[in-house]
């Protein structure tokens, strides 16, 4: 099931005058960037795992009918290289971020997004430690960071607190953001 989040501000998603992708940042089974591409937008799905994409790349075969593949290329990388800036040199209309966080990759998450472009952004705080995986204070966010790092952009959402998982099972502390580029 995908984010919420996407089903709230998918007229945001949208493309304004221009037919860059979407990157679906770590983008693990690809849920949020397969419910893009079922809506006909245009979606880069990087991950480090190869099996992920490949499971993705599946989903989209299995399912002709509701995807249209030509929407979707793949991008198997390593976001965590050191010394590496991988999103120096593209562009995409939104980036999303879900469940993942490498703080030296915002900047570049940030400039890779066109003006008028948005961030969708959401992942665990260190309120999540108390509460299961992940603990490590390197993977989750202080309060108030999340906002703080797109200071200057426009906030169309914010949220941070306690939530029930998508699957209901479990209580999760995150922070969201949804923000739009300056022009």
């Amino acid at each position: 099931m995908h984010s919420s989040l996407l089903e709230k501000y998918l007229p945001e998603l949208n493309p304004h005058k221009n037919s860059l992708p979407i990157l679906d940042l770590a983008c693990g089974n690809g849920r949020n960037g397969l419910f893009c591409l079922e809506k006909n937008l245009a979606v880069t799905f990087a991950d480090i795992n190869a099996q992920s994409l490949a499971n993705v790349q599946q989903a989209i075969s299995h399912d002709a009918d509701k995807y249209q593949s030509t929407l979707a290329t793949f991008w198997l990388i390593d976001f965590e290289q050191r010394f590496s800036q991988p999103l120096v040199e593209n562009s995409y209309s939104a980036v999303m971020v879900f469940r993942y966080l490498h703080r030296p990759l915002i900047e570049q998450i940030k400039a890779a997004v066109v003006p008028n472009g948005l961030v969708i952004y959401e992942t665990f705080t260190l309120g999540q430690a108390v509460l299961g995986r992940p603990k490590n204070p390197d993977f989750l966010l202080k309060k108030g960071e999340l906002l703080e790092h797109f200071a200057g952009w426009q906030i169309i959402h914010s949220f941070e607190g306690t939530i029930i998982s998508d699957t209901g099972n479990n209580s999760q502390a995150i922070a969201q953001v949804v923000a739009r580029k300056p022009l």
